[in-house]
This record gives structure tokens, C-alpha cells and sequence, in this order.
């Protein structure tokens, strides 16, 4: 199969998106499948505003088309609302072609967050987007349940996996040896839609470790002395860091799934949360995911959550996160497509 694969999202960004879609890809192309992605790197950019490491293809349109149909795709996936994706859509519609996308990302929370409007003015623009599409890729039954309260019922299922070469218990750490116990870890972007001053202001025993880079490091580590930012960390390192820590600390109250839980659950470290979707799918509300053994904690406290997370089995952890399989995802997400019907069109005209 030809697959298109439109995304505003890319390298150098390192995110959940990014990294769930290059994961698919190498797996699809394993496979035989033909793959082409349409990402910013092929075009002129400015900067988004605020985050300046994210590069925003403005006035694509009319290229982006050529290029779609120079590939000619058995079919077409978008997998973000950003203009790259707005002007596949266009090309699509136009064409009367079939397209699938994705919400990876909860813009209405995150544009709410930024301009202290309410994030009701925005999902408007959300459903208006994803309403053309065969079919919305969502992570959880969560996540659809509240696309569908928001008026976007058409959703499959895509889920997320592990990379159990990288991700599991034995192998080498971040070196912790100086620090205070417990460790207590976040990985993620730096940035206010992640919550991490939630974590940051915690009163626990211990020593708070951040893997990540973003807008808001420079303002948090200047605010926080005794936190240690690390910077960003990928593949191996990332994996070290994940199994020196004693618990994950996953503040965010936006993310749709939160790949650095499952990665952290397959190194053996629990994860502590907030109860939202998300951590719910993954922790579950009893802190126990899918079994009889605790794997981390959920609570509106972030501080008790954090204490009863440090209690959890790790063997269990390890359990609950290589049950994550990208193979199973990669089904999941061939199965999703729709024939684009190009081949069709092109024959009848």
C-alpha cells in the first residue's frame, strides 16, 4: 500500500507525536507498505509563536498538492490540525478523496491555557476539521468518549506501544548515586501545558529530576534551584533515566495518552498521576492498571499519589508496560485506513 502521511508535527520537535509517528512508519515500511510524509521539513517556515523549535508551513497549499499527487497514495492519513494539515484536507475535499486523521493533541485545553480564553471557543475548530474525515484516530476509549461529547463521534481505535529493546528493567542508569531518595522523575516537554509547577512545588522527601527541554525551562530552573534539569535524553539515555528513578511523576491534565507512562511502567518505575484521561487508561483508579498488583497512584493530591506510588511492585510495572505492543498498534492503524479512492478519480476523469 502507498501511504501519505501529513504531519505539522516533526524533527526536530521531540514529543509523544513525533515519536509515535516514526515509530509507525518504520514499522509500516517493514512491512512492505510505501510511505511518504509530508512534514515541514519540505517547505518555508516560521516559527510558532512561543515555541520557536515548532515550525509552522504557512502558505503550503498549492505545493503540498502537487507533491500529494505526484505520490499518488492508496491512502491518506493527517495527523495533525496544524496548516499542513488544513491545506491536505482542502486538497482532499477538493478531490472528493477519503482521508483519516488523528487527535493526538488537546489544542482546546492548550490554546485555553495560553490566551485565558475557554476552551469551548476553539472546539469548534476541532470538529469543523476532523468532521470531513472517514474516521478519527484516537489513543484510548476516553479520548473518544469526550470527542464525542465535543460532537466528534467517528473515532477508531489507535493505540500506543513500547520499544522493549530500549525500554525494560535491566540495563544501565542515569547516575543518581549523589542525590537524595527517592527520585523522583519527569520527562516531558518544559512548557505550561504540562503542569509541571504541580511537580516542582511537591513538599516530599527526595530529589526532583526533569528530562526535557521547552519554553519554560530557563523560568522553572531559575525558580527552582534544587530540581535538576537534565536536558533532553532519547533511545538509551532516556531508558537509563527511566530506571533510576523511583517514581514517574506525570502532572500534565491534558496529555490524550502519555507515552513516557508506558515507557517508564516497562523499565519497572511506577508512575504517579492526577486522575484524568490518560493516566486513568494507564494506571487505572486504582493504581492498578489491568492486574491484581499496584503499578503507581492517582490522586487529585499529587503528593499522596506520590507516596502511595512508591510503594507499587515493580515486577508489575514491568508487566503492565511491555503489554504495550507497537505491532499490535501498526494493526490497529492499517486497519484504520480508508482507500483515498485517487486511483478511481483519476481513472474516471
Amino acid at each position: 500500500m502507498r501511504i501519505a502521511i501529513v504531519s505539522d508535527a516533526w524533527s526536530p520537535q521531540v514529543n509523544g507525536v513525533v515519536r509515535t509517528l516514526q515509530t509507525t512508519i518504520g514499522r509500516l515500511q517493514q512491512r512492505g507498505h510505501v510511505v511518504e510524509t509530508f512534514t515541514p521539513d519540505g517547505f518555508a517556515t516560521r516559527p510558532c509563536p512561543g515555541y520557536p523549535e515548532i515550525r509552522l508551513a504557512l502558505g503550503c497549499g498549492s505545493e503540498l498538492g502537487r507533491r500529494i499527487a505526484a505520490f499518488r497514495p492508496d491512502a491518506i492519513h493527517i495527523a495533525t490540525e496544524g496548516p499542513l494539515g488544513w491545506a491536505a484536507r482542502a486538497w482532499c475535499r477538493r478531490r472528493g478523496a477519503r482521508f483519516t486523521t488523528s487527535f493526538h493533541t488537546n489544542f482546546a485545553d492548550y490554546l485555553a491555557m495560553r490566551t485565558h480564553l475557554p476552551a469551548g471557543l476553539f472546539w469548534p475548530f476541532l470538529r469543523r476539521f476532523h468532521a470531513a474525515a472517514s474516521g478519527v484516530m484516537t489513543a484510548t476509549a476516553r479520548v473518544a468518549a469526550s470527542l464525542g461529547d465535543h460532537g466528534i463521534g467517528h473515532t477508531k481505535r489507535w493505540s500506543r506501544g513500547v520499544d522493549l529493546s530500549l525500554f525494560k528493567p535491566d540495563g544501565p542508569q542515569l547516575d543518581v548515586a549523589t542525590l537524595p531518595r527517592p527520585i523522583l522523575l519527569h520527562v516531558g516537554r518544559i512548557a505550561i501545558e504540562k503542569n509541571i509547577e504541580a511537580f516542582l512545588t511537591l513538599d516530599t522527601p527526595g530529589t526532583k529530576v526533569l528530562v526535557g527541554e521547552g519554553p519554560a525551562r530557563a523560568d522553572l530552573e531559575r525558580r527552582y534551584p534544587l530540581a535538576r534539569f537534565v536536558g533532553l535524553k532519547q533511545g538509551a539515555a532516556l531508558a537509563a533515566a527511566y530506571r533510576a528513578a523511583d517514581v514517574l511523576v506525570f502532572p500534565s491534565r491534558t496529555d490524550t495518552f502519555g507515552l513516557v507512562m508506558i515507557e517508564a511502567l516497562a523499565c519497572g518505575t511506577p508512575v504517579a498521576g492526577y486522575p484524568v484521561p490518560g493516566p486513568l487508561d494507564i494506571i487505572g483508579r486504582d493504581g492498578m492498571g489491568d492486574g491484581d498488583r499496584r503499578i503507581g497512584a492517582l490522586d487529585d493530591d499529587l503528593g499522596a499519589a506520590v507516596a502511595l506510588a512508591l510503594a507499587a511492585d515493580r515486577d508489575a510495572c514491568v508487566r503492565t508496560g511491555t503489554a504495550y505492543c507497537w505491532s499490535h498498534c501498526t494493526d490497529q492503524f492499517v486497519d484504520n485506513l480508508v482507500d483515498a479512492g485517487l486511483t478511481r478519480l483519476s481513472a474516471a476523469a
